[in-house]
């Protein structure tokens, strides 16, 4: 690229990935799975570039996004949750919460498809939203135990343990014996952080 075209490019930023440099939107993995995934958004979320739910929207079919409020249930994640083809499960991890392999087993015996909610905020945020959504006090949840750290590096003080969203979702295919679309969000969440910090500084990747 040259230097001509940098400029131009830094000037105008991808209107779907936000990268001015290093679109990554044609890196965008597709997934084959069919599992439903709900990711419950903070507002904060929405103006973070750093945010990785939005990936989950492209990627895998059955994902959808929900706003959450401090104020109203989310009506449009409560018919989901009432989808009689679907066993709901919070992600979110408590002194009652199971393993998520044991809620894949639950689903199965009862013959249903497991259908995720995915808290997507800060730690600090998703704890908030977990404890001021009274609407959600009914739906089981379920712990992750990842099989490695995070490798997520783009936000700043980030507790240990805490994987971002993208993994989440990786740790649950995972889990659920869908290794290739696992592998497939890990390897574009590791291409994505390269190329993000090189877009950053100012730099092609």
């Amino acid at each position: 690229m040259s230097l001509d075209s940098v400029s131009q490019a830094s000037n105008c930023a991808c209107p779907k990935c936000g990268l001015r440099l290093n679109c990554v939107c044609q890196n965008i993995p597709t997934l084959d799975s069919d599992m439903p995934l709900s990711l419950l958004m903070h507002e904060n979320e929405y103006l973070r570039e750093t945010n990785t739910g939005k990936w989950l929207l492209e990627a895998l079919p059955l994902c959808q996004e929900f706003k959450w409020s401090r104020v109203d249930e989310n009506r449009s994640l409560v018919a989901r949750i009432s989808n009689s083809e679907y066993l709901s499960f919070l992600v979110y991890p408590s002194e009652e919460s199971i393993p998520l392999d044991v809620a894949l087993e639950t689903a199965k015996q009862h013959g249903k498809s497991a259908h995720f909610i995915v808290l997507d905020g800060t730690w600090q945020e998703a704890k908030k939203m977990e404890r001021k959504s009274p609407w959600l006090d009914d739906v089981p949840r379920v712990h992750l135990t990842p099989s490695q750290v995070s490798n997520y590096q783009l936000r700043r003080n980030q507790s240990e343990g805490h994987l971002c969203t993208l993994e989440v979702a990786s740790e649950i295919l995972a889990i659920s014996g869908n290794l290739s679309d696992a592998e497939k969000l890990n390897h574009f969440l590791a291409h994505f952080s390269k190329v993000y910090q090189a877009d950053k500084s100012g730099h092609v990747y």
